[in-house]
């Protein structure tokens, strides 16, 4: 393979209205990791999609290994050896594990798969990949999502893809995970391969790469070689055009009764009897690792998961058990963890999406909706938040993920809303819209809203929170004022016992 193994020249994929990639041009070496950085709608996965033949370009073209190619779908990619393993990982949760690692390409004898020796063959690319632990005749959704992600690894091993592209692979895994899926990393790039990894969290690019290059509203800002030779403010600056300082901007506000109790709270994904509160205008925050309990609290306490003990109280007075709607008209609203599967709906308008839980409140005589009023609320917090879409009619899957975060925060705050739930309300989201993200939150709480902030990135949660409550197994083991944060001793509260014992 040659140093400049991969090369982009003049790279260009338009839509109707939109230009998502204006001719991008830079190389990635073999042997080598290659960060791909970039706000939400940068043009990041439109050039991975492009370099896994998912899409072709509307100008220029992807040159491999001196060839020039154009992929009419993602199987003549993975057979050129390109592969892309993106953050929805594509298995199929029926198939046994051997199987979704030699899909398409099974050993076979006069058009009889050779069962034996798929299970031989992907039981090697396993152990390649130090999970001998993994039965290549297990069912594929079974396994863990850390398990599930070594799979789709095996699965390009199996194609011998010298071009591996990971596509925020550790927004789902516990740092343990994260530790062995960068040992990973290594070894593929120890081997040889050209690797690109795209990420929005600073630390694990300056952890694993290499080189990194930066896009910006679909156009080449910067390649650098050699990462060590460029700071992480000077990576933001280029990655949002301006000086992104203190993003947190925490200050102390004025902090009222309390809004929000729960008491002796008992149900799916807690161990014991659980006792919280939130007063207004406070930032309470949840820290735990994966596994922790937290979304399945802020489930109990919106009545998404019918609680089995204990109550919660809005203003002192009891919320019914497992009635969202009797939650939202309280007061009490929720935006979750996973907002492609959860808290839109794709396929409808920036606008149909934003008023999904006000409509009852636009009703003229009881049966039509004051679209006019609708509009009118509609431009006022596209505005207002700044959500970048072309129109209110825009499908908001083709929006970022910080837009599509912000239609979800718009939803609630065009209503009465006394406690808002945000489950990793950052997730997936760019660093210039991330700051944006914060001081909106800071925001509301200045307003007089309690918030509670869920988050598994500590440095963000610590930067939000006037008070932390760290979760363990289920149970809530600790809280903390702000002035009594210490990131090692909070990270060591939330280790499981065994793995405290252990380490």
């Amino acid at each position: 393979m040659s140093p400049s193994y991969l090369q982009f020249d003049g790279l260009g994929r338009t839509f109707p209205g939109v230009v998502a990639l204006d001719g991008v041009s830079f190389s990635a070496r073999s042997g080598s990791v290659h960060a791909l950085m970039g706000e939400n709608g940068a043009g990041k996965s439109t050039l991975l999609k492009i370099l896994a033949g998912a899409q072709p370009p509307s100008s220029g073209r992807v040159i491999l290994d001196g060839q020039p190619v154009n992929f009419r779908g993602t199987a003549e990619a993975l057979k050129a050896g390109v592969a892309v393993i993106y953050q929805e990982l594509h298995l199929v949760p029926e198939l046994p594990v051997m199987e979704n690692i030699l899909l398409g390409h099974a050993p076979s004898t006069f058009g009889f798969i050779r069962r034996g020796a798929m299970r031989q063959r992907a039981a090697e690319l396993l152990k390649e990949l130090g999970e001998e632990g993994i039965d290549p005749d297990m069912k594929t959704g079974l396994l863990s999502l850390a398990q599930r992600q070594m799979v789709e690894i095996a699965k390009a091993l199996a194609w011998d893809a010298k071009v591996i592209a990971f596509d925020e692979p550790t927004s789902s895994l516990s740092a343990r995970e994260t530790d062995k899926l960068m040992e990973v990393i290594a070894k593929l790039r120890d081997a040889g391969r050209c690797i690109f990894y795209v990420t929005h969290r600073m630390e694990e690019v300056y952890r694993i790469c290499d080189a990194v290059t930066i896009l910006r509203d679909g156009r080449h800002v910067a390649t650098h070689p050699d990462l060590k030779s460029v700071s992480r403010d000077e990576l933001v600056k280029q990655m949002v055009g301006r000086e992104v300082q203190d993003v947190f901007n925490h200050s102390p506000r004025q902090v009222g009764a309390v809004r929000l109790e729960a008491k002796g709270l008992l149900g799916k994904g807690l161990s014991r009897p659980l006792n919280c509160k939130v007063h207004s205008g406070e930032i309470l925050g949840f820290f735990g690792l994966v596994g922790a309990g937290r979304t399945e609290l802020m489930k109990l306490l919106c009545g998404i998961e019918k609680r089995r003990g204990g109550e919660v109280l809005l203003d002192g007075q009891p919320l019914p058990a497992g009635q969202v709607a009797a939650a939202i008209r309280a007061g009490l609203v929720y935006a979750p963890e996973d907002r492609k599967a959860e808290g839109i709906i794709p396929i409808a308008s920036v606008q149909e999406n934003m008023h999904l839980a006000s409509r009852w409140r636009l009703k003229v005589g009881g049966a039509f909706i004051a679209s006019k009023k609708e509009a009118e609320i509609t431009r006022d917090f596209t505005a207002k938040l700044g959500i970048r879409t072309p129109g209110p009619w825009q499908e908001i899957r083709l929006l970022s993920g910080g837009n599509q975060q912000k239609v979800i925060l718009a939803r609630w705050m065009s209503g009465p809303v006394k406690v808002y739930l945000l489950d990793e309300p950052t997730r997936g989201i760019d660093v210039g819209a991330r700051a944006e993200i914060y001081k909106l939150i800071q925001t509301l709480a200045a307003e007089g809203a309690a918030v509670i902030v869920v988050s598994s990135d500590l440095p963000e949660v610590l930067g939000l929170s006037d008070r932390l409550c760290i979760m363990r197994q289920g149970a809530l083991v600790a809280e903390l004022p702000r002035v009594e944060f210490h990131p090692e001793a909070i990270l060591k509260t939330a280790l499981p016992v065994e793995l405290e014992t252990v380490s």
